[in-house]
């Protein structure tokens, strides 16, 4: 039976092993655009880095929202969808920090420091997703 996931539920299967998220955004001519991204929780809001001069760096500064769905595709199925709004940050300290948690998470321990050098670099933004609606559903179909 579908059963809403409480907070703590949430937030552990958002950052259980290495799910990835399809972030979405709305371009400037409204066609939606739909990219993967490797993430991590800071609380309830949702921390990844991004190009600056990707479809999805240039929306997320041209427009300050964006909608993220992570899944799981096997029964019993369960999803959380999250819409709000960002931060973008380009100070390289703070980037440094989340992009070796980022890489910890889907890269290894062993590499992290390694990822977090390659990936925060000046041309990269440091996003944070502060949720404004969540949809958090689990055994959809069991």
């Amino acid at each position: 039976m579908v059963r809403a996931m409480s907070d703590g539920d949430r937030r552990a299967f958002l950052l259980e092993g290495t799910r990835t998220g399809v972030l979405s955004t709305v371009r400037r001519d409204g066609r939606p655009h739909a990219a993967p991204i490797w993430f991590t929780l800071d609380g309830d809001t949702v921390v990844f880095t991004t190009g600056a001069d990707t479809v999805k760096g240039r929306t997320l500064r041209r427009t300050g929202q964006a909608a993220l769905t992570v899944d799981v595709a096997e029964p019993p199925y369960s999803f959380v969808s999250i819409t709000g709004t960002v931060e973008i940050s380009e100070g390289l300290d703070e980037m440094l920090h989340w992009a070796t948690v980022i890489g910890g998470r889907y890269i290894s321990p062993e590499q992290a420091a390694e990822f977090g050098r390659r990936n925060a670099v000046t041309g990269e933004l440091l996003v944070r997703l502060s949720p404004d609606h969540v949809v958090a559903l689990a055994d959809i179909a069991e």
